[in-house]
């Protein structure tokens, strides 16, 4: 049927069913197509006509009537007694030139690179783009070939290849902090979809006219110190810090439920408890120039006695994250201690000191910080 058909004028035509076929064949009995045959193209299509092998013309959207003056004499099937022309061995190739919308690309490894602020982080990227063939005869001859049906997946992973190679260059180069990255993700995708095109369009025919960078991420680890950190600066106050710490202790030994978990879920809400009525407690801030309190008068006239010789109150400072937090009194102070808010290793300092400290180097606080039990004796 297929050679009974072929030796009918032809009407070359592509209606395209699918949303992923960049190149298309037009199937012919021998790829005989006859002297004076009808070339529809269409919108968003364009046609390549291959004679003899080679390249000979491309036609854009309208109507053609097939011509040539080197054809062979003889016909096929005594063609000649029913009136049919010569046929001629060619072939067309029908090249689809709408943008291709619905590619992807994503990062299969973290892109390396080094950060101003956070060091050397590792990052990973998606999104998508859209591809469009500005020169059908370069794609034909240098990807599709003699392919039939030249689909998107086979090309995909070629630019998505690409895509990932030139990412890490552009990030590297951009000098862009990682907290500013996604205000730059449109700028930093027309760069790349630029960079691309440039590529691609000298060497296989193909533009990249819209790229987007639909997210750029960190670790799970990096993102974590980032939440700690914004939190902190959310908090301001190892007070406060203290007291959402013991929370969130608390918290997660409710939910935990079972001796041990009680047992720590006591003695946190307890510790809460203290830090809150330290919280709300009105204490008075004593100066360097001012060591007790003003006596305050008392009924009848007469004066309370300032605090005994020896216990002058100190105002201290802790060093949290590289930052200075303070003045706390001695009891609010030690009692940071105690809770765990204020742990060994923290730099600490208060008025008559050199120079700042570890809370263990400190005798008048290392008495306060915690002691590590020992194991238990064996039971019986």
């Amino acid at each position: 049927m297929d050679r009974l058909r072929g030796e009918f004028i032809d009407i070359i035509e592509w209606t395209d069913d699918s949303r992923d076929t960049i190149v298309w064949r037009y199937p012919r009995y021998e790829n005989e197509i006859k002297m004076g045959a009808k070339l529809i193209v269409r919108e968003s299509q364009v046609a390549v006509f291959v004679n003899m092998g080679r390249i000979a013309d491309v036609f854009v959207p309208g109507m053609y009537e097939l011509q040539t003056g080197n054809l062979p004499i003889l016909s096929t099937l005594q063609g000649w007694k029913y009136g049919f022309h010569a046929p001629f061995k060619a072939e067309v190739y029908f090249i689809t030139t709408r943008q291709f919308t619905d590619m992807k690309w994503g990062t299969q490894n973290p892109v390396t690179l080094r950060d101003p602020e956070f060091g050397m982080v590792r990052l990973r990227a998606f999104g998508g783009y859209a591809a469009r063939v500005t020169d059908p005869a370069r794609l034909l001859t240098e990807l599709a070939g003699t392919d039939p049906q030249f689909r998107t997946e086979e090309v995909e992973d070629y630019l998505r290849q690409l895509i990932v190679g030139r990412l890490g260059a552009l990030l590297g180069s951009s000098g862009i902090p990682v907290l500013d990255l996604a205000a730059r993700q449109t700028e930093l995708g027309d760069q790349l979809g630029k960079a691309l095109t440039e590529e691609l369009a000298a060497s296989h025919g193909i533009s990249i006219p819209k790229f987007v960078i639909e997210n750029i991420s960190l670790p799970p680890e990096v993102e974590q110190a980032i939440d700690a950190r914004s939190r902190m600066g959310i908090i301001g106050n190892v007070d406060n810090y203290a007291r959402m710490q013991a929370a969130d202790a608390v918290r997660d030994a409710a939910n935990n439920p079972g001796g041990a978990g009680e047992g720590v879920g006591l003695g946190l809400g307890m510790a809460a408890g203290q830090q809150m009525a330290q919280a709300f407690m009105p204490q008075q801030a004593f100066t360097p120039q001012q060591p007790y309190p003003p006596a305050a008068p008392a009924p009848g006239g007469a004066a309370v006695p300032p605090p005994l010789p020896g216990q002058q109150q100190y105002q201290w400072y802790v060093a949290v994250d590289g930052q200075q937090q303070g003045p706390y009194d001695q009891a609010t102070f030690t009692g940071h201690i105690r809770s765990g808010a204020v742990r060994p290793g923290m730099l600490a300092w208060r008025e008559g000191m050199a120079a700042w400290q570890p809370l263990e180097q400190i005798p008048e606080l290392a008495q306060h910080l915690r002691a590590t039990p020992p194991p238990l004796p064996p039971q019986a």
